[in-house]
């Protein structure tokens, strides 16, 4: 019974930390600054707060922190598991991009994308830990928008990197990394959708990349919202470990009287990133190597024909999205 008691105990207290929010100094450049973390948050996490008041993004930043050693260098570790206590004072050592073109060419390539067992996808979208930290995003987070919002229009999200854009190649136009037919996409998607991009990378990124290929000033369409990595959220899962991802539950709080699960479907080429939101995902195939394979993509005009034949359904998160491309010769056969 005793030793029951203690465990009971040892839960408990495990349990008020993770959930205890965090006040911490965090001194840079010569200046303090503070920031508000919980302990089921990761080192990355806090990474992201620190980015958010210092512009220094995360993988610029190492942390230095007495009696820690080496812990704050693993970006998946909980704060909950390094001995923090609040308004003790922390060094930040990191620099802001100048150069920013030079941003995502120097981030590692993620290539290990990975399928998540049904069961465990469940497990992670529907546990309490991840619904809290989405909350907590909801409200650190402001979707500034570049368009109003339209009502009876539902909602596509896009990835920017190997989804509408080859990063990785070099060129000496940025026009000649765009994936083929992007505009006429974008231009024929938005008679029926809202059109937001979502980059796991910087704001300054997102709006420099989108700008060079003349998406945010075309005649022919309007981008609502631009979201960067600041808008993602760390989750854990038993076979993968941590990762980020892109939870739609922000946007749908944010605009609740246009969007929701029902008229919303996210491109992006890491199906990881759908984890929270699964049935909204379709897994766009990777454009990469785009001098070779220029004349040959034709992943936007057919995925045009299936957001066409889709935008009449009453929800769309019932489609099994990973058969999209049947789905789109089927509706197109009925109306030959």
């Amino acid at each position: 019974m005793a030793g029951e008691t203690s465990s009971s105990a040892s839960a408990v207290a495990v349990s008020a930390l993770t959930e205890e929010e965090l006040t911490l100094n965090v001194k840079w450049s010569g200046k303090e600054y503070t920031v508000r973390v919980c302990g089921d948050d990761t080192v990355g996490e806090l990474k992201r707060r620190i980015c958010e008041v210092t512009k220094v993004l995360p993988k610029r930043q190492k942390l230095l922190y007495p009696k820690v050693g080496s812990k704050l260098a693993d970006d998946s570790l909980l704060l909950s598991q390094i001995p923090l206590k609040s308004s003790l004072k922390m060094t930040m050592i990191g620099t802001v991009e100048d150069d920013i073109i030079v941003d995502p060419m120097e981030s590692p390539e993620i290539v290990d994308d990975f399928e998540i067992g049904q069961d465990e996808v469940v497990d992670i979208k529907d546990k309490d830990m991840n619904k809290q930290k989405l909350n907590r995003r909801i409200k650190q987070y402001k979707i500034e928008l570049r368009n109003p919002c339209r009502q009876g229009k539902k909602l596509l999200v896009l990835d920017i990197d190997y989804t509408l854009f080859d990063h990785r190649s070099t060129a000496e136009n940025p026009l000649e990394l765009m994936r083929p037919y992007l505009h006429e996409f974008l231009a024929t998607a938005y008679a029926e959708y809202d059109i937001m991009i979502w980059s796991a990378t910087s704001m300054k990124w997102v709006e420099l990349k989108m700008g060079q290929l003349g998406v945010l000033d075309h005649p022919d369409y309007k981008i609502t919202a631009l979201l960067d990595h600041m808008a993602m959220i760390t989750v854990q899962s038993d076979t993968r470990g941590v990762f980020d991802c892109k939870p739609l539950g922000l946007i749908w709080a944010h605009f609740p009287e246009f969007y929701s699960a029902k008229n919303t479907i996210m491109f992006d080429d890491l199906r990881r990133n759908f984890v929270m939101n699964p049935q909204n995902g379709l897994t766009i195939k990777p454009f990469k190597r785009c001098h070779a394979n220029r004349e040959s993509d034709q992943e936007l005009v057919k995925l045009t024909k299936y957001l066409l034949a889709i935008a009449r359904l009453d929800d769309i998160s019932t489609l099994d999205h990973k058969n999209w491309e049947s789905f789109a010769n089927v509706k197109r056969r009925r109306h030959d």
